[in-house]
């Protein structure tokens, strides 16, 4: 199936968002996203944009995307975090999310970042599989620390 892959518009953010909950089931979490559709749309387009999204198109439709936003680090200076690529189950192995990969790399090297980073379920192999043979290089000796909301409300109530 052919594909194109442009820069998401405020009115690709339902399908988005569609992408996010079907990637959420894959990752064993389907009630963990609150992100809404208003969300999205403010915070990828409003006043303060806090990211910028890719997003591949099949046949009239939104079948992947990739989330990056910008981040700094005290050893390398700005990068930028790759927080998702998706690419809807019908359309893995296609070229779509090559084709996505090539788009956030290709802006940031155009943004003049020193390094791009996310992070893989140590599980996904065939993700990881992907990202190595594109010249990531996977870091199975770091650990995913997060905060949540409720953990940053005990935390705060215990200072």
């Amino acid at each position: 199936m052919e594909f194109s892959i442009r820069e998401a518009q405020p009115g690709d953010m339902q399908q988005v968002l569609a992408l996010i909950n079907e990637l959420a089931v894959f990752e064993k979490e389907p009630d963990a996203v609150e992100v809404t559709e208003n969300d999205l749309i403010e915070d990828g387009f409003g006043e303060k944009k806090q990211f910028h999204c890719f997003v591949g198109e099949a046949e009239g439709k939104v079948v992947g995307m990739a989330l990056v936003y910008q981040r700094y680090s005290t050893w390398k200076g700005r990068v930028i975090h790759l927080e998702d690529l998706i690419v809807t189950e019908r359309m893995r192995g296609s070229g779509l999310g090559k084709a996505l990969l090539t788009e956030v790399v290709k802006y940031g090297h155009a943004q003049g970042v020193r390094r791009i980073c996310w992070e893989v379920l140590d599980w996904n192999e065939p993700a990881i599989a992907f990202y190595e043979k594109n010249h990531a290089k996977v870091m199975r000796d770091w650990d995913v620390v997060q905060m949540d909301e409720n953990g940053i409300k005990e935390f705060l109530a215990n200072v």
